[in-house]
């Protein structure tokens, strides 16, 4: 679910930048900044990168059960609704700063137009995600220090989202509630 919504955030971006910049190529990547041998990914030389920066399950989400009919009946694992927090880096080199910046700045007015993605203004969303809410967070000179630290050691000129309503929901039945048709009265009458 996870890799489904962020390959839809960066799908849309990256439509919304090839149309605006003129660009023939993708200018948004999925991936990491650096391989796991701590050199930099070819793959996210001059483009905005985008990444995982943290999960959190959102406590503040109210979901409510359908009632009623088999759905009841069944009990099914609670699905677990996570923020994703996505950290979109201007990766550009050199005499691209200003490139790098452009895209950044393209990106940011696009989600403040664009902060909701559903099947109506997305029709080819996966059909598992209903909604992507995304809301710029605000970092603090030593938490943003701290994330480039654990991300790469140098920062980039970067924004920070955090991607709300992501579910992730078991797909079994744990359980069947047993229906009870009689009630204690008629069982304590048949006992005697």
């Amino acid at each position: 679910m996870i890799d489904a919504a962020l390959k839809q955030v960066a799908q849309q971006l990256n439509q919304h930048l090839r149309h605006r910049l003129g660009a023939d190529e993708d200018l948004v990547v999925l991936t990491n900044l650096l391989e796991q041998n701590g050199g930099p990914v070819p793959l996210a030389q001059n483009k905005l990168v985008m990444f995982l920066a943290g999960i959190e399950r959102d406590m503040l989400a109210h979901r409510a059960a359908a009632p009623g009919g088999l759905q009841s009946r069944l009990q099914s694992p609670e699905p677990v609704y996570l923020n994703l927090l996505v950290m979109c880096a201007a990766n550009f080199s050199g005499t691209n700063y200003t490139e790098a910046l452009k895209c950044l700045s393209a990106a940011i007015a696009f989600f403040q137009a664009r902060p909701v993605m559903d099947h109506l203004n997305c029709p080819e969303m996966d059909s598992a995600l209903e909604r992507l809410t995304l809301n710029i967070e605000n970092l603090s000179s030593a938490e943003m220090h701290s994330l480039w630290s654990i991300h790469s050691g140098r920062y980039l000129p970067s924004v920070l989202y955090r991607i709300r309503l992501v579910s992730v929901d078991g797909q079994w039945a744990r359980g069947r509630d047993i229906l009870i048709n009689q009630t204690d009265r008629d069982v304590r009458g048949n006992l005697s």
